[in-house]
């Protein structure tokens, strides 16, 4: 059937249809870099990093823009309280951010651009909102006016009478009507700015938006993304004064993250839930919290908490142990060209090998239905379910077991780079993720592989009384030990 996404501003799931067959154009509105990212950031690029990676997975060339907001009230205040200039502030967020999103895996956008490097584009847009009506100079700011615009409130649904007579909206005898926004704001005394048919000043915040997806995406172009909390007043406002310069549909499908809870309670500064990517990263280990994120449909709020987190790295864990049992069964050896006799397989190896061999078909059926990553990761639970029951039953047939696990190990890797996880090494992961508990526990590594030697020493002299003690002394300290054929490995509970 194809790939069907949600659109916000229909409010239903629709047939994806680029502008232009095989090409794709995307729009995501970075970050305002006057401080760290929070995971609700982490959230919303991890999203669209995955759409991404998925669409170029189709076939589909894709040119993806995502912003950066690199002037703004919240940019100069902070430069004001440290005493430099606000490209101090910028640039310093600018490094921190990518930093962030080198951590989380993320594929670089095709376009990265900075509002302050677009002032042309955005003055020349303002000029011609104002040419066409729609908006007015009010002293050294320039508005533009909703009124004007018949289906300003079409995103979000809402209606401009009742907004206004709900809202406090601070009193400003210069705009018409005071729901209208800014597109040009006056500098204040001491604030950095840019000359304009209007004075010094700088632009405001939802025009750069509208300037930039332009330039690189043309006048109408497929995709707009972010988190819901953009879609009113940010998106609404783009919509409005694109679509009021050019005369034509600025975006088909406008695509919008659920919000991030924490505790089950929203996110917020004042409430002392808030928790940047820093922060998390150097408890979790990157992938956990990339897998934690994608274990939700995107569009679903998704509770942060220690106990969810632990829940996705037990998870991960477990789909690394399975991948590393298949490395084992495999041995360095090449099965891939070999062939299955479908009478030769055993009940638990013909449910593996079904499994394995449609796992890209219901990857792809998951993923069309507007991104369904938790499904798709569903999918990963069910073979994995039955590579386990296939290593621990089958004690005969390596070539079969052989093949199998080969066909295992290479569908696996054909979702893995959409999904950007499962890529790693999987020993070597199963290895990071046992140091990073590790170094929470009270007892050093080097003193659970001298008592695991003990205990190996004592079972071969029989003493297993001592060999007993060992592993309960261990079981009290979270260590888990397993014993088999190549010798006792242990892990963190």
């Amino acid at each position: 059937m194809g790939l069907r996404v949600y659109n916000t501003l229909s409010g239903n799931k629709e047939e994806f249809i680029p502008v232009e067959p095989g090409k794709v154009k995307m729009y995501v509105c970075g970050v305002t870099v006057y401080d760290h990212c929070h995971i609700g950031h982490a959230r919303a690029n991890v999203v669209f990093d995955v759409i991404y990676r998925y669409l170029g997975h189709l076939g589909l060339q894709v040119t993806y823009v995502r912003n950066y907001t690199d002037i703004d009230d919240k940019i100069i205040n902070r430069a004001n309280r440290e005493g430099v200039t606000f490209d101090v502030i910028s640039e310093r967020f600018i490094k921190e951010f990518d930093r962030d999103m080198e951590r989380l895996g993320l594929k670089l956008p095709t376009c990265q651009p900075r509002a302050t490097e677009h002032i042309p584009e955005i003055i020349s847009l303002v000029q011609t909102l104002i040419d066409k009506g729609f908006a007015y100079q009010a002293g050294g700011d320039v508005n533009f006016c909703v009124e004007k615009f018949d289906s300003y409130l079409k995103l979000s649904g809402r209606s401009l009478e009742d907004m206004q007579a709900g809202a406090r909206i601070e009193v400003d005898e210069r705009k018409r009507h005071p729901m209208d926004f800014a597109l040009w704001k006056e500098a204040k005394p001491g604030e950095p700015f840019w000359e304009s048919p209007w004075g010094k000043g700088r632009p405001g915040w939802h025009i750069e938006c509208s300037a930039m997806s332009m330039k690189y995406l043309g006048t109408t172009f497929d995709i707009h993304g972010g988190g819901k909390d953009l879609i009113f007043p940010h998106h609404e406002n783009e919509i409005a004064q694109s679509e009021a310069a050019t005369g034509k549909p600025f975006v088909n499908y406008w695509l919008h993250n659920g919000f991030v809870n924490i505790n089950s309670e929203k996110m917020s500064k004042s409430l002392g839930n808030f928790f940047t990517i820093k922060e998390v990263l150097d408890k979790y280990d990157n992938e956990v919290l990339r897998f934690f994120l994608l274990s939700a449909h995107y569009r679903s709020p998704i509770d942060f908490s220690d106990q969810n987190l632990s829940e996705a790295e037990a998870g991960l864990e477990r789909i690394y142990k399975a991948l590393a049992a298949v490395e084992e069964a495999l041995g360095g050896a090449e099965f891939a060209g070999a062939a299955l006799d479908a009478a030769t397989l055993g009940e638990a190896e013909r449910e593996l090998f079904e499994k394995a061999t449609t796992l890209v078909t219901r990857f792809h059926e998951a993923m069309d239905d507007d991104f369904n990553t938790a499904l798709a990761i569903a999918h990963v639970f069910d073979l994995v379910r039955c590579v386990n029951r296939v290593l621990s039953e089958t004690a005969e047939g390596k070539d079969r077991i052989g093949t199998l696990c080969a066909l295992v190990k290479g569908e696996v890797a054909k979702i893995a780079g959409v999904l950007g996880v499962f890529s790693s090494e999987p020993v070597g992961f199963l290895e990071r993720l046992k140091s990073r508990k590790a170094g929470n526990l009270d007892i050093a590594v080097e003193e659970i592989e001298l008592l695991i030697a003990e205990r190996t020493a004592a079972r071969k002299a029989k003493d297993f009384k001592r060999s007993d003690e060992i592993r309960d002394q261990l079981a009290a300290r979270n260590i888990v030990l397993l014993d088999s054929p190549q010798g006792t490995t242990w892990s963190v509970k």
